[in-house]
């Protein structure tokens, strides 16, 4: 098979390379969404992260293509209809880092708790003093997990270590599960009023589009704080930055942001000879996160550990094994 692999480190092409053996490979070190005159029609597969989104435009661009191996366990930058109507499979990586993601949501957690960035910054700046710089414990908190799946539970075995009391929201909860990791199912609605930290593990999807939102944010207890490690439309940012002014949130820490591409390359959104509006203000208001000084944000890397990332290599190279032996696993399959 003809494989383009995209947005690859170096030390990944030999990875790549001794997994899949015997296979064309086309290594390319941008994203696919760098390299928009690229065309192939011999292109079997498609290797690709969460960066590039793969729609209509991109699948017509490989003519013969015939599976789109994402290395992520979200696939919602590949527009699952089109690529069934082409008969294009599609393929995740549904488990790699659980405890990767819950250990990062963990560290934003300590970070805000702990004044941890303020401190490090003003003693880079050359001041040596905690003056200003008071935190908050952990013990005795509550802790809301919006998402009780593989890291949601992971998140809940850290914070019962830190002896903290945790609520937890899912569509179809197991109270058994519950009882053996020592937490409370809660409607969505009585964990936004009762935590003092929130926490998203979820999907995205049409279901958790703006899960929290305008109309909800307001509930939330006074002076909690938010940690989005999942997917940054799972939060609508034009609440988030309400809730921040407003007081109800204390503070934030964002791994993900809505519409976090155009930070990458905000003048390919300003050039565009039809910017759209909505786009433009979410990036207005993604900047005006990035400044705030009681909020942290990172560049989506909660699942950047060298183990992880192994794991998902090893994960997607057995993915395009499979298919190729005819016995595809971990589909994705379109909800229409």
């Amino acid at each position: 098979m003809k494989i383009h692999y995209f947005s690859g480190e170096a030390w990944e092409e030999t990875f790549i390379r001794e997994k899949l053996a015997g296979e064309n490979v086309v290594f390319h070190a941008e994203s696919l969404g760098a390299l928009p005159d690229l065309a192939d029609s011999d292109a079997d597969v498609l290797c690709t992260f969460i960066e590039s989104p793969i729609g209509e435009a991109e699948m017509s661009r490989f003519p013969a293509l015939k599976l789109i191996a994402t290395r992520s366990t979200g696939y919602d930058h590949i527009d699952l209809a089109r690529a069934a109507a082409r008969g294009i499979t599609v393929v995740n990586v549904p488990f790699y880092g659980e405890n990767t993601v819950a250990e990062f949501a963990f560290a934003l957690l300590l970070a805000l708790s702990r004044r941890i960035i303020d401190a490090d910054e003003r003693v880079r700046a050359g001041t040596f003093s905690p003056k200003d710089l008071r935190g908050f414990d952990l013990a005795g908190k509550t802790l809301g997990v919006i998402g009780c799946g593989h890291i949601g539970m992971h998140v809940i075995k850290m914070a019962n270590g830190f002896s903290m009391n945790v609520l937890g929201f899912e569509t179809h909860p197991d109270e058994a599960k519950a009882k053996a990791a020592h937490f409370t199912y809660t409607p969505l609605s009585e964990l936004l009023a009762q935590s003092d930290i929130i926490t998203l593990h979820v999907p995205y999807n049409e279901h958790t589009h703006h899960l929290i939102n305008k109309e909800n944010i307001g509930s939330i207890k006074k002076g909690a704080y938010l940690i989005n490690t999942a997917r940054g439309a799972v939060v609508e940012t034009d609440a988030l930055v309400e809730a921040l002014k407003s007081g109800t949130l204390a503070g934030a820490a964002l791994d993900v942001l809505e519409e976090e591409g155009d930070l990458a390359d905000p003048t390919a959104l300003l050039a565009s000879p039809h910017p759209k509006e909505e786009e433009l203000r979410i990036l207005l208001e993604n900047h005006y996160l990035i400044e705030h000084p009681r909020v942290i944000v990172t560049p989506h890397l909660a699942f950047n550990t060298q183990e992880a990332v192994e794991r998902i290599l090893s994960t997607t190279t057995e993915n395009i094994r499979s298919f190729r032996a005819g016995t595809p696993t971990n589909i994705v399959k379109s909800a229409a």
